[in-house]
């Protein structure tokens, strides 16, 4: 696999590289590189097929996309939520894949409809919780989480992370818009601190005593619990986890996933590339390398997934949330949270 640094990497450079030869996909990706690169690598020994990795965040890869438009050597966008996903195809930038291999491997509420875009690796967005200060069994909903009782006990990030925007548009979708609204008034009313820091940061804070339950999502606190430095692994320790509307429709769920180009000057190998993310070998290196959970029923959880138990999943198709959050946004911004 070839490696080009960010943006060092300019449109025409990569152009020439794919005429080198045939058996070459590029790819754009959001994704970290050490959670990309084993799954690239395994496919190139499988079939010998380069590929061309490109690294950036997703709405810098969004928006050279766009500039590109057909010109664009991109043969394959990878990102890290359904929000960007939805973006990507609502820009045109992205082209429908009809795979058998795929329809069969991934679960219909973890692809879009229309075979735009095909989540490949799973994670929950879920509770955590100080094990010395509050019980399991005070815990229930996503929804009770805005009552009265978690005043000044919650820490959230920030209304400009996708996967907020995500859970919000979850709740839309099956709540309705002016539910999900009093929902987030709720959350901003509960706060213990301003929104700040990523979703380990949530975590952590729950652990030092700055608020008692934390929204953020699963692979942040596997990533604690397996972590080489031990003072992450105490704090992980401190906090439990808890999967939210066991009773009724299940825990919010979200993906990371690919998509086609428009601009796909490498389709058959492309393609490929998206079968391979979706088959055995790749969903154990997903699962592995990031505390995910595998979109393929049949693959195996990581040891530490399969430590947190079973739990029941929504099944709403995550297409939804990407196409709610735009009114997402709009409800942050009237409820205050910043």
């Amino acid at each position: 696999m070839r490696l080009f640094n960010r943006f060092a990497l300019t449109a025409a450079a990569c152009l020439a590289a794919t005429t080198v030869s045939a058996a070459e996909v590029n790819v754009y990706s959001a994704r970290k590189d050490h959670l990309l690169k084993p799954v690239l690598d395994a496919f190139t020994k499988e079939t010998g097929i380069t590929v061309n990795l490109l690294s950036a965040e997703a709405p810098q890869l969004l928006e050279r996309l766009k500039s590109e438009g057909k010109d664009s050597p991109a043969d394959l966008f990878v990102t890290t939520d359904v929000v960007h996903l939805h973006a990507a195809r609502v820009a045109g930038i992205l082209a429908p894949v009809n795979s058998p291999v795929l329809t069969k491997n991934i679960p219909a509420q973890y692809h879009d409809p229309q075979g735009y875009w095909f989540g490949l690796s799973a994670r929950a967005r879920v509770v955590f919780y100080a094990k010395d200060r509050v019980k399991p069994s005070e815990l229930s909903t996503y929804e009770d989480l805005a009552s009265d009782k978690w005043k000044g006990r919650i820490c959230v990030r920030s209304s400009s992370s996708t996967y907020n925007q995500s859970l919000l548009g979850g709740l839309i979708a099956v709540n309705g818009p002016e539910k999900a609204e009093a929902w987030a008034k709720g959350i901003v009313a509960n706060m213990a601190r301003k929104p700040q820091g990523g979703d380990t940061d949530q975590i952590k804070a729950v652990a030092a005593g700055q608020c008692d339950i934390a929204i953020a999502n699963t692979y942040y606190y596997g990533g604690l619990q397996s972590s080489a430095k031990a003072d992450e692994r105490e704090t992980a320790a401190k906090v439990g986890i808890f999967f939210p509307n066991q009773s009724d429709r299940g825990a919010h769920m979200n993906v990371a996933g690919a998509g086609l180009t428009m601009s796909a000057k490498n389709k058959a190998e492309a393609v490929k590339l998206l079968e391979f993310m979706a088959g055995p070998q790749a969903q154990k290196l997903f699962a592995e390398a990031n505390s995910e959970f595998p979109v393929v029923a049949t693959a195996k959880l990581s040891p530490t997934v399969e430590g947190w138990g079973k739990f029941k999943a929504e099944t709403v198709n995550v297409a939804m949330l990407g196409e709610n959050a735009a009114r997402a946004v709009l409800i942050f911004d009237r409820v205050g949270w910043r």
